[in-house]
């Protein structure tokens, strides 16, 4: 299968691919690299994870947007 790369560097991928990963529009795709190449992998937010959060944000107190958490860069580690 070939994947057209367009000159702004974006691809777009059948969606069979897309429906086989499970992905959808928010979702985010891994590439990770191995000893044969590239691996594609699905990554989304395990919202059990932003459990221990809960009453720890205080409301009234400003908003926690998790799309603007998502695409602001962060260390690595803070991320997985």
């Amino acid at each position: 299968m070939l994947i057209k790369i367009t000159a702004k560097r974006q691809a777009t991928f059948p969606a069979r691919v897309l429906e086989t990963l499970g992905v959808k529009p928010g979702d985010r795709i891994e590439l990770q690299e191995g000893p044969d190449g590239f691996v594609l992998r699905a990554r989304r937010i395990d919202r059990s994870r932003l459990a221990p959060l809960r009453g720890k944000l205080r409301r009234g107190k400003g908003t926690f947007d998790l799309e603007t958490f998502r695409n602001t860069p962060h260390e690595r580690a803070l991320r997985d």
